[in-house]
Formats: structure tokens, sequence, C-alpha cells
């Protein structure tokens, strides 16, 4: 293909993003609400009581937000995502876990809460994105949660400074097909800090018409897809919320492919 493997040092962000501007420094602490604030939205994980399980409840709030953003809004894939997590919820503990494109970050805020070690990041170019992150944080009283700015494609201090992550988190973050190759470039970068990361994602189908196979090949990642059935997600309804409906939602573990 051309591409040539490069290591966290010497790589840098792949043309299209190059000539945008550089993305500044996020906020150290929480900004504090900026009136984007709607409502709560409540979502309830629960293990079928039965033999070997103890009916484990686990409640997530999230900001219910109105407005222009797409990313504020829970979608469909995020609740089968933090499905994936719940059903996984004792691999979680001690865990460095990264929500990319977290918007209201359902999936990263259960990860913290099953004892995950978790940093949530959002565009450093949308400042109430990472405004609502933090509401999210301060909705479940997760005070040690990291919200960083981190723009797809770009390498920032925030992005150099993160230690190496065990699992990489986005849910419908594959929604623009400009920016898949910076998302992926972007999962490459922490591939190197620690080649035996994860990245778990869930995509809502909308197009027969593009794929990842190719950019995959190109990054050097492998992907396998994972049934909804096999962690329970298989239904129009989840965590006592009417998502994900009938929307048809895809699971995907991806790894470097040299990777264990």
């Amino acid at each position: 293909s051309g591409h040539r493997r490069r290591t966290a040092a010497e790589w840098e962000a792949p043309p299209a993003a190059r000539h945008r501007r550089p993305a500044p420094r996020s906020p150290a602490r929480p900004p504090g609400s900026r009136g984007l604030m709607a409502a709560a939205q409540r979502f309830r994980f629960r293990e079928e009581p039965g033999p070997g399980t103890d009916g484990a409840v686990l409640e997530v709030r999230v900001p219910q937000v109105l407005h222009v953003q797409y990313g504020m809004y829970v979608w469909p894939c995020a609740v089968v995502l933090a499905q994936y997590l719940w059903f996984h919820r004792r691999s979680l503990p001690g865990k460095a876990v990264l929500e990319i494109g977290a918007g209201v970050s359902l999936p990263g805020i259960l990860a913290a809460k099953c004892g995950a070690e978790v940093t949530l990041s959002d565009s450093s170019e949308l400042p109430h994105c990472l405004d609502v992150c933090w509401q999210s944080c301060q909705l479940n009283e997760l005070t040690q949660v990291q919200v960083i700015g981190l723009t797809w494609g770009h390498i920032t201090r925030d992005l150099l400074s993160l230690p190496p992550q065990d699992i990489i988190l986005a849910s419908d973050v594959f929604f623009e097909p400009e920016d898949f190759e910076s998302i992926l470039a972007t999962v490459y970068f922490l591939m190197q800090r620690n080649p035996q990361v994860q990245f778990w994602s869930t995509y809502q189908v909308r197009s027969a018409d593009w794929s990842l196979e190719g950019l995959l090949f190109k990054w050097d990642m492998k992907c396998v897809h994972i049934p909804l059935e096999s962690f329970d997600a298989d239904k129009e309804d989840i965590a006592e919320s009417t998502l994900p409906g009938r929307h048809t939602v895809e699971m995907l573990v991806v790894s470097a492919k040299n990777s264990s």
C-alpha cells in the first residue's frame, strides 16, 4: 500500500489534518455549567439473577442536552457499547480506558463506575462538548475521571501526556467518511504506546457504500465483529431505555495486526 509503519516518535498527522489550526489546550478544571443541560437521562444496567450471579444493578445518569451538536445526544451505538462494557465489567478494574468523541460519555462513565481509570475526550475545538463530559462526571460523582481535548489526527500535549491505554472506546464516531482516517491515525498512535491496546467501537449501519477494511489494512490493524446476541444487546431496549430501537448497530474490536 506504500504505507510505512511509523514509531510514536516520528508519527505525524495525515495530510488532511495538517492544514487545520492547532488544537487549543483543554481546560485543566471543570468550566462549570454553561446552561446546556436540560435534564438527566437515566440508564440502569442489570444482571439477571441466577446461579453464580448476584443480580448486580448499575445506574448511570448523563445530561440530556438539547443542542445543535449531534454528539450531545445519547445515540443507539452508545447504549450498545455501554452494554458490552457492562458484560465485561469484571475485567475493567484498574484498566486505563480512553473514550474518544465522548459527548455525554455513557460508555466511559459506565467503565469508570466499574473501576476503570477513565479519561474522557472530545474535540479541542468544541468547548461545550468538554463541558458536557464534565457534567456527566458531576452527575455520577466521578471526581477521578479526567477530561481532555483531543482532536482526531492531531498530536497535542494532552495526547502526548496520556499514559499507555488498555482500551479505547468510541461510539458512532464513524459518521463522516472524511474523519475515518484521522480517527484510525489517532488510534494507531496510541497503539504505538501499547501494542496490546484494543479499540472497542460501535457504529450504526447507514450506508453499504463504505467500509473500514481498506483503512484498517493501511494502518496495520485487524478487526473482529462481535455478535450483539453474545452480550445481550440484540434487542430494541437496553438498560431500561428504548435505545437502540430498530437501528442496525455493529460492535467491533480493533487491534494491532501483530498483537497477540
